[in-house]
């Protein structure tokens, strides 16, 4: 099952994100064989505001795990997050589904 995960950091974040980032690339490089895709949002100076993760778990308690250890969430960079299911159909150029 495939989730969309939105997060945006809250106001003045920026450095604290830069500073904690490197442990959030360690993070997603263990969680790659959930990793779909991942990236951060930009605002409209091209400076990062928040991410946004294509992922898939068996469920959505899964999800609620990796984010209850995902660094940018423990150390309060990201204030908002919401979290869809998504069908993924085409990844990477290559159709995944129907």
């Amino acid at each position: 099952m495939q989730f969309v995960i939105t997060a945006y950091d809250g106001e003045g974040m920026l450095d604290k994100r830069m500073e904690v980032r490197p442990l959030h690339l360690e993070g997603m490089e263990r969680l790659k064989e959930h990793l779909i895709c991942a990236g951060g949002l930009l605002d409209d100076e091209g400076k990062l505001k928040g991410s946004v993760l294509v992922m898939e778990f068996q469920n959505r308690e899964e999800v609620d795990e990796y984010l209850a250890s995902e660094i940018y969430v423990t150390e309060h960079v990201w204030e908002k997050i919401t979290i869809e299911r998504m069908n993924v159909v085409y990844s990477n150029g290559e159709r995944v589904s129907n």
